[in-house]
């Protein structure tokens, strides 16, 4: 099988698994707007929860999979099995006894980091109080989850992608039942959703175990402290924290500022985030994530033909998936918030303030997407520097332009910075990707997110005009809701998905017989 179907498979894999998460997630953002609404309550949980999910973002899935799988895939090619399957124990180990100490640390410093992070709660005693609880209580989440990462960088370089991307499922469902059976229980009821991170996070790990054994890498004890693989991955995860979380750090640094607005603005940011990474997480870090273990293999070989390929071909594909998205997005922000989280706690004003943050957002859906896949190629070469540098500056224009649009635009501004940051983020890669590879098929490239344009003009238009026949300001009605986005979505799908075959698409074809082959899979087994 072609690096070209091989990516495609795994991201396909990637994106079924991901978007049965995805939607469990959405489920539990219902759950929690209905329960707990958008006020002080939902802005201490979420300002605390985002504590470890940032260090997540940072270590586990973003530095720790960039630095290790390149790595661990070197290693796994060069040296056999034998050798890799002792450096996943070596590195499995220490990083068991890394996490253990930063949880301890994290959970000493709780009242610090929140101040640090959140200095517009300290205005509020009841608020900051109630958020260096529930970060305390959440903190031990990153123990689990760097291990998660961990598991899942071993099973993506033997090709195994469905268990890690399907666990975040066990995650969703831990804090919706918990949210739901739990909250009469606690003398702050948004105490339980904390409670749901935690048994989530352990979940998630248990179900990485079974896999790993299957596979041939069943994890026991080894204590080595100077590998020389383990030297290796170390130095390239310090930048790699940078290089690879600018985009979250962003967030984190929105998130600061908007505790210094009207109360909700946290919670107007994080439900838009969510509902952004629905498709950042269903189809483009399926992509990035499918396409790092193949440019890292190609690297490791000096096939580096193939890797332009695989890089061009992940590029156009996240293009062909990302700006549809956009438009739709952009045209039914609102909407979908209304739809799906109006009710109890949250009302109309709460959708449109909610919507305003994705409309700002989604105008960067594209431009993250690419970063997504662009940096992930510096580092399959051993450039952690490059990236590095580009981040930092990625990271002074959203500081700048926070500033600048928080003012007029409130929380819409903060989204609106982190789009612009991501503008120049990405500009920045494919230059210097460009000056250290050479030409990378940059013309199609180009050709292919002109087609994608072409093809949402119209997908966009009638998606808007579908969205238009329903009052989305009335608080029932869900059924009718429903229907009308549901078609809407499926209409403006259909017809993107016919204007990109006229236009000869490639990845069209590519996602269609990848579609195919799955559907005869299923109905052979089902004979």
């Amino acid at each position: 099988m072609s690096e070209k179907k091989h990516i495609a498979r795994a991201a396909g894999v990637l994106g079924l698994a991901t978007s049965i998460s995805r939607i469990m997630g959405m489920v539990r953002d219902m759950a929690v707007s209905r329960l707990f609404g958008a006020g002080l309550y939902t802005d201490a949980f979420f300002a605390a929860f985002q504590i470890p999910n940032m260090l997540r973002r940072f270590f586990a899935e973003g530095a720790l999979t960039s630095a290790f799988v390149p790595t661990f895939s070197e290693w796994y090619t060069r040296r056999g099995e034998e050798e890799a399957r002792e450096l996943a124990n070596i590195c499995f180990t220490l990083l068991t006894i890394v996490m253990a100490g930063v949880t301890l640390a994290g959970i000493i410093l709780s009242p610090w980091i929140v101040s640090l992070m959140f200095p517009g709660f300290r205005g509020e005693p009841s608020k900051f109080g109630l958020t260096v609880f529930l970060n305390r209580l959440m903190f031990p989440y990153i123990f689990f989850i760097s291990l998660v990462a961990l598991c899942m960088g071993i099973l993506n370089t033997v090709r195994h992608f469905f268990t890690p991307a399907i666990s975040t499922v066990f995650l969703n469902i831990s804090m919706i039942l918990c949210a739901w059976l739990l909250h009469d229980r606690f003398q702050v009821p948004i105490t339980s959703l904390a409670v749901g991170v935690l048994v989530g996070g352990v979940l998630q790990l248990l179900l990485q175990l079974p896999t790993l054994w299957r596979k041939g890498f069943p994890v026991r004890p080894r204590f080595v402290t100077g590998h020389p693989a383990v030297r290796k991955i170390a130095l390239l995860m310090g930048p790699s924290v940078f290089g690879v979380g600018v985009y979250y750090l962003n967030l984190t640094v929105g998130n600061i500022l908007a505790s210094l607005l009207p109360q909700g603005s946290v919670s107007y940011l994080y439900y838009a985030q969510r509902l952004f990474e629905f498709p950042q997480g269903i189809f483009t870090a399926s992509v990035a994530q499918a396409v790092l273990p193949s440019m890292s293999r190609q690297a490791a070989a000096g096939e580096m033909e193939q890797l332009k390929e695989s890089l061009a071909f992940g590029l156009r594909l996240t293009l062909f998936i990302t700006i549809p998205a956009t438009a739709g997005l952009m045209v039914c922000s609102t909407p979908i918030f209304s739809l799906l989280f109006m009710g109890g706690e949250f009302d109309y004003a709460k959708a449109v303030n909610c919507g305003m943050a994705l409309f700002y957002y989604s105008l960067g859906l594209s431009l993250v997407a690419l970063v997504r896949v662009l940096v992930p190629a510096f580092y399959s070469l051993k450039d952690t520097r490059t990236p590095v540098a580009i981040a930092f500056c990625a990271f002074l224009l959203n500081a700048i332009f926070s500033l600048l649009l928080m003012g007029p635009l409130r929380h819409g501004g903060l989204a609106l910075a982190s789009s612009l940051s991501a503008a120049g983020n990405m500009g920045l890669l494919l230059y210097f990707l460009r000056r250290k590879i050479g030409p990378f098929g940059g013309r199609g490239i180009v050709v292919s997110g002109i087609k994608a344009c072409i093809a949402s003009l119209p997908m966009a238009l009638a998606v808007n005009w579908g969205v238009s026949l329903q009052e989305w300001s009335a608080a029932g009605h869900k059924l009718a809701k429903a229907g009308i986005l549901g078609a809407a979505v499926a209409g403006g799908a259909a017809i993107y998905m016919a204007i990109a075959h006229l236009l000869r698409c490639e990845e069209a074809r590519e996602v269609v017989r990848q579609f195919r082959k799955r559907v005869a899979r299923w109905g052979a087994a089902g004979d």
